[in-house]
């Protein structure tokens, strides 16, 4: 199967494993699974970092793909053909545009959606499978 991580997601396998839930512990940890990062988790932690609105211990922003890398996620940047197409996304259920970008890009590429956000859920609909 091939996952695609929410930015908290990426967030918490690099500096917070403990609040990750056991079951999405054994999707990342199963070596079967294809596990992405968008390269727009790593804008959003990079914007989010500059604007005082994320506060990372122990690396900095642009140590994210490398760390993702190291620990055998595979980081995908985002294709011109899924960002001009965002405007099929149904629903205005989530206002956070990054978080909107990945919930399309997953369900562009048929990925599974590893997300704790309850919002993203709502997308299900529009074609998205989350975990």
């Amino acid at each position: 199967m091939t996952y695609l991580l929410d930015t908290h997601y990426v967030l918490w396998a690099i500096a917070e494993t403990k609040k990750i839930p056991a079951r999405v512990k054994m999707v990342l940890t199963d070596p079967e699974n294809t596990i992405l990062v968008s390269a727009v988790s790593f804008w959003e932690i990079a914007l989010k970092s500059r604007l005082g609105k994320l506060t990372l211990n122990g690396f900095q922003p642009q140590d994210t793909p490398l760390l993702c890398e190291q620990m055998g996620f595979e980081c995908i940047p985002l294709a011109a053909a899924v960002s001009s197409s965002y405007h099929q996304l149904a629903g205005d259920h989530h206002k956070d545009p990054f978080d909107r970008m990945l919930i399309w890009q997953a369900i562009s590429n048929n990925y599974i959606l590893i997300s704790s956000d309850k919002a993203v859920k709502k997308y299900a609909n529009a074609g998205l499978s989350v975990l």
